[in-house]
């Protein structure tokens, strides 16, 4: 029994010194920074992770005894020697690694990190394919690219510009930078123009080369997004090369704000070059306890970097090494302790160069990344508190705009209120709620000095004017032409009104007019349009249809004329027919209305020879009374008066039909009489169609396509026509003629000079196409869209009339003279066809 008690005891004892050895704190805590110590953010970042440390060590309230120790190492920014490091500082023990700043480096260190379920916190790596599907054992305490992007692209939106070009350093980090804006403006229907990849070690050749190639590109608005550049290279070279002009807009991510608080104060020869720039920067709120660290981490740079200051990674350095002993604290504090175990497949891979079998992984690795996403703490750098993908809540940006004084903030973006000159920190005390409706930012310099906002674009210069294809017409040459072929001398109806619209364009379009055609014949007005968008012209002016296949190649001008398509055919004259007198009523009508004059005077007989001696007699005189009688009522010139109730009754019906008749009939003769009676063998398109006889169109036109693409003609039915000659010719010849028309297709303008001086031609029915004519840009232009404000203007102050009258009504407009109304005569001799079968025949014999 008392060995039991004894052996109970022991084994109570011993017990209970082991649990007191297994949580007990160790006296060190190993954690890791990989990041390049000669950089921007290297700089800043190393002297504040050891501001963080001390802080830390010296605080009883974390970790309580239990020291942290910070082991660094220099990947130089690259990534190998980042993997290598990343290995070196693995075999410490680390139970978290704070770093890489590089985001090409964090992809390769990151792998390394996940198999050893080590925890990776960075506080500069932005790219945002960085994502916690991928690699979950990452976390960031900076805010992702794709919260910048959002950004940038609203800014974009903000201030409406359509294009932009982007420059990006050919990495990770620039190549997801620009492909995420590129969807956020894809969002927007906006469009990334060009896109100018730069190495990541900078070429100035490379570089002068790339920007003066873009220059001859239409947009003006550059978003560049590269690594922190400490000389400014992009910048340097473009105001060398005249591109920190009025023209031009230059907007920056957060690298140009990261570099420029690391060497405040800026110098002026940078200032002069930056000036007009607009660049976000990372918001964070201020405090008393920014500003002495700020102050703090000055005097712990080395003596050469004294003249430095620190950025905004500074401060989310010092956030990270905060997140991450707290989080230890919290770890330890739940009696866990700190073991690594070996993994076989690493020690099987030990060898005498590489030893592969220190490496071991953390086996609370998962346990302490659960406890470091739970942070929720104010840091110096703003709120700390991961959102699901484990990135930093977002806390929005800074926009800033530099000048000749130096940077000057001129707002604040953030996901909730977009734009605002107030801080999200003063937005929450204040409880303000802002709108997207309701975004506004300071006033902005642009390059240049000037404040009003830059176009964002340049349709042509001096150097590169707008080349504008005019098509050279050889028939209807007052609508446009190029006189003698040359581009010096275009003239007509359209060039006049594009000068007229131009004037209004606010801002100077130099351009050259290059006639298209090869002057004997009309060109093809498709085939304009496709050099417009295959580049060869930027623009096209004429008399160019608005038909649907073109408008999915070019965009078009407000159309300045309504058009369509019509049939024009030979038309005929009834005047001179000496029997028109007859034409008020059909064969049948004459028969009936004969036919009712005998039948009244025989009722009138029947009614009135036994009561009336007027109707009495003998058979030969009753007869003749009776025809006399009726038909002497026309003229109310009869002699005989009705007795009888029944024959006054069929007088009064008599007289009222009569009264009808002779009413329609003088109508009818009038009508005749003064409006010219025109008929013509085609009826209408749909008879056109079914007749299967030649139809004619103009060389050039659109109207071949729509007659055999829409109507299905067969090409054998078509008849090119080049000139009015050719079209007067054609349809005297007619249908059975070598050479002659039934009709011609055609659109409406060119069918109503047409008719101006010809009477023996007539439009048949309405046009049975809608469309209009404009002026043809390529995609996206942003002329199109000022030259159709430009239009409604001239439109509505009546200028648009008068060029039209300029050109076509100096002798009447078209549709007014194209066929005077004259009153119709009666004529013993003579045929309407006379005059149009002696034309026909001079012309044949010709």
């Amino acid at each position: 029994m008392e060995s039991l008690l004894v052996l109970t005891l022991i084994s109570s004892i011993w017990v209970f010194l082991a649990g007191s050895a297994c949580c007990q704190r160790p006296a060190v805590v190993n954690i890791g920074a990989v990041f390049t110590f000669d950089s921007i953010i290297g700089r800043a970042a190393k002297v504040a992770m050891e501001a963080a440390v001390s802080d830390v060590n010296a605080d009883p309230s974390i970790l309580n005894g239990t020291r942290l120790n910070l082991i660094m190492a220099d990947t130089h920014c690259n990534v190998l020697l980042g993997s290598i490091r990343a290995f070196q500082v693995l075999e410490k023990d680390v139970v978290a690694i704070v770093g890489p700043q590089s985001s090409v480096v964090a992809h390769m260190v990151l792998q390394i990190a996940n198999h050893l379920q080590v925890p990776l916190i960075s506080y500069a790596a932005t790219d945002p394919t960085l994502s916690a599907l991928q690699f979950p054992f990452f976390l960031r305490t900076t805010q992702s690219d794709a919260y910048q992007m959002t950004a940038m692209a609203e800014l974009i939106d903000f201030y409406e510009w359509k294009e932009v070009i982007i420059i990006f350093v050919d990495d990770d980090y620039g190549r997801n930078g620009m492909s995420t804006l590129t969807d956020e403006l894809d969002k927007k229907m906006f469009k990334v123009s060009y896109k100018l990849p730069l190495p990541s070690q900078l070429n100035l050749s490379e570089i002068t080369d790339m920007l003066n190639k873009s220059k001859l590109l239409g947009p003006r608005v550059y978003v560049v997004h590269v690594n922190p550049d400490p000389r400014l290279s992009i910048f340097k070279i473009a105001h060398q090369l005249d591109m920190m002009t009025s023209d031009y807009v230059w907007l920056a991510t957060d690298w140009l704000s990261s570099t420029l608080d690391s060497i405040l104060p800026v110098h002026q020869t940078s200032l002069n070059i930056l000036q007009g720039v607009v660049v976000l920067r990372q918001y964070t709120p201020e405090s008393s306890q920014k500003t002495t660290l700020w102050s703090r981490l000055r005097k712990m740079l080395p003596e050469d970097s004294r003249n430095s200051s620190m950025n905004v990674h500074a401060l989310s350095a010092y956030d990270t090494i905060q997140v991450v002993a707290r989080a230890i604290d919290k770890f330890l504090n739940g009696g866990r302790s700190i073991s690594f175990s070996l993994k076989n497949k690493f020690h099987d891979l030990n060898t005498s160069r590489m030893p592969w079998g220190k490496l071991k992984i953390f086996d609370d690795g998962a346990l302490l990344l659960s406890i470091l996403l739970q942070a929720n703490f104010t840091g110096l750098s703003g709120r700390i508190e991961f959102n699901s993908d484990r990135n930093i809540v977002s806390r929005g940006y800074e926009v800033i705009n530099i000048d000749r004084t130096g940077l000057r903030r001129v707002g604040y973006w953030s996901n909730g209120t977009g734009f605002t000159i107030q801080s999200p920190e003063a937005l929450k005390q204040k409880r303000i709620t802002y709108t997207h409706l309701n975004q506004t930012l300071g006033n902005v310099t642009w390059p240049g000095g000037k404040t009003e906002r830059p176009r964002g674009w340049v349709i042509a210069d001096n150097e590169r004017p707008l080349i504008i294809g005019v098509p050279r017409r050889v028939s209807f040459i007052e609508f446009v032409t190029a006189v003698n072929g040359s581009h010096k001398n275009i003239q007509g109806y359209c060039i006049d009104l594009f000068n007229e619209a131009r004037k209004l364009v606010p801002y100077d379009v130099p351009y050259r007019f290059i006639p298209f055609g090869n002057g004997y014949s009309n060109p093809s007005y498709d085939d304009l349009v496709k050099n417009i968008a295959n580049g060869i012209f930027d623009a096209a002016v004429g008399d160019i249809a608005i038909v649907t296949n073109r408008t999915k190649v070019v965009d078009f001008s407000q159309p300045f004329a309504s058009t369509g398509l019509v049939i024009v055919a030979p038309i005929t004259n009834s005047k001179s027919n000496a029997w028109v007198f007859l034409k008020p009523f059909t064969v049948e009508m004459w028969c009936v209305t004969s036919a009712s004059f005998f039948m009244i005077g025989a009722v009138i007989w029947l009614l009135e020879h036994r009561v009336n001696d007027d109707f009495r007699g003998p058979p030969k005189r009753q007869l003749v009374t009776v025809i006399l009688f009726s038909f002497s009522t026309l003229f109310k010139t009869n002699q005989e008066v009705t007795i009888s109730p029944l024959g006054r009754m069929v007088m009064v019906m008599w007289l009222f039909l009569l009264m009808v008749i002779t009413s329609s009939y003088t109508a009818s003769l009038t009508s005749i009489l003064t409006v010219q009676q025109l008929s013509s063998p085609i009826k209408g398109l749909e008879d056109l169609i079914t007749k299967e006889q030649p139809i004619g169109y103009q060389v050039g036109s659109f109207a071949f396509s729509y007659l055999t693409e829409s109507l299905y003609l067969p090409r054998s039915r078509l008849v090119p026509l080049g000139s009015p000659e050719e079209y007067e010719s054609a349809l005297l010849k007619g249908p059975f003629k070598r050479g002659g028309v039934a009709a011609i297709i055609d659109e409406l303008p060119y069918m109503e000079l047409f008719l101006s001086g010809r009477n023996d031609f007539g439009m048949i029915g309405q046009p049975f196409t809608k469309s209009g004519w404009g002026f043809a840009f390529q995609r996206g232009s942003p002329l199109a869209v000022d030259i159709s404000t430009a239009i409604l203007k001239l439109s509505e102050n009546g200028k648009l009339q008068k060029i039209h009258e300029k050109w076509f009504c100096k002798m009447g407009c078209p549709g007014e003279r194209r066929r005077k109304p004259e009153p119709n005569q009666l004529h013993l001799f003579g045929n309407s066809l006379a005059t149009y079968d002696n034309r026909r025949n001079h012309l044949m014999q010709n």
